[in-house]
C-alpha cells in the first residue's frame, strides 16, 4: 500500500524524559530506574514507520527501561547519555545523510532548545518550559508522557496531505489481520 504521505520530514527525534515519559523517575529497592511510558506512542512510532518515516530517541539519561522500551519499539536511532543534543543531532543528521528540513525534533527543556533550533520541524509537549513553547512550531494538546509523540504523529502526517483515516489505514490493514500478534 503506497502511503501518500507528501511531506518534507523524514526522521522524528524524541527526548525522552518529560515527552515520551512524564518526567518522572521511580526507583525500586536495587536503584534501578522505572519509568513511566504512554502506550499510545508506541502505535505513534509503527504509524510514522508506515509512512516511511524514522524514528529515534535522544537522552540525557541512559537507563535499562529506555533501551528496553526504544528496542520494543524498534526505533531507528537509539543516543542515551547524551549531554549534548546538539551534537547528537548533527551526527545522527550525518549518518542518515539528511538535511535539517527533513528532521523534526520533539523536546521538552532547555537542554532540547539548541536541535529544536536547527531541526526542520520542532515540536514540544503542553507542559513544555516556556522558552521551549515559544520555540516549538508546534505544541501538542497534551502534556509530556500522555501521548506526545501520537500527537505529534497525527499532526505531522496531516501537514503531509494525509486524513486520519488515510494515516491509520496500514496499522488498521495489519492489525485486523488474523496471524498478527499484538
Amino acid at each position: 500500500m503506497k502511503s501518500g504521505y507528501r511531506g518534507a520530514i523524514r526522521l522524528v527525534l524524541f527526548d525522552v524524559d518529560g515527552v515520551l515519559t512524564d518526567g518522572s523517575i521511580y526507583l525500586d529497592g536495587e536503584g534501578e530506574c522505572i519509568k513511566p511510558f504512554n502506550v499510545k506512542d508506541g502505535v505513534a512510532v509503527a504509524l510514522l514507520r508506515a509512512h516511511g518515516i524514522a524514528t529515534g530517541v535522544v537522552s540525557a539519561r541512559s537507563s535499562p527501561a529506555l533501551t528496553l522500551r526504544a528496542r520494543q519499539l524498534k526505533f531507528d536511532v537509539v543516543v542515551t547519555g547524551c549531554d549534548n543534543k546538539l551534537s547528537a543531532y548533527e551526527r545522527i543528521r550525518a549518518q542518515h545523510a539528511l538535511q535539517d528540513a527533513q528532521i523534526a525534533f520533539v523536546g521538552d527543556d532547555v537542554i532540547d532548545l539548541a536541535a529544536m533550533a536547527i531541526a526542520g520541524y520542532s515540536c514540544a509537549p503542553a507542559d513544555a518550559h516556556p522558552l521551549v513553547l515559544r520555540a516549538a512550531a508546534y505544541v501538542t494538546q497534551c502534556d509530556g508522557g500522555h501521548g506526545v509523540a501520537r500527537d505529534v504523529a497525527d499532526h505531522l502526517l496531516a501537514l503531509g496531505g494525509l486524513t486520519l483515516d488515510t494515516a491509520y489505514a496500514p496499522l488498521i490493514k495489519k492489525w485486523s489481520r488474523h496471524d498478527v500478534r499484538q
